[in-house]
């Protein structure tokens, strides 16, 4: 991990459990340590912007990509089934699309 991304995720994990932590700063705080490669950490974090907000479509996209690279498809199939409920729910048809196509892909290697 570079200086850049590690102050950055420093700065971001100094403001959990204080007046700003929310679905906004789980899910920033989770993209930037899925961005750095440590997708196994980003999981909590985005499964706690989660519970901030069960609508928010972009935190189960992440959480879905997120769950592949820590080596769980079965739980990243879950994610994106939720996901795209949700978005379609909020009538987010891009993010909808997104991870429809995602768990298309990731079909052929469930079985």
């Amino acid at each position: 991990m570079s200086n850049e991304p590690a102050s950055r995720i420093a700065r971001l994990r100094a403001q959990l459990g204080g007046a700003r932590d929310g679905a906004l700063l789980r899910h920033a705080l989770g993209t930037a340590l899925f961005e750095a490669g440590d997708a196994t950490q980003a999981v909590p974090q985005l499964r706690a912007a989660l519970e901030f907000d069960p609508d928010y479509s972009a935190a189960w996209k992440l959480l879905g990509k997120a769950l592949v690279a820590s080596g769980e498809p079965p739980a990243a199939a879950e994610a994106w089934r939720r996901g795209i409920a949700v978005a379609e729910a909020r009538g987010d048809v891009q993010a909808a699309r997104e991870m429809r196509v995602f768990l298309k892909r990731l079909a052929p290697s469930r079985e």
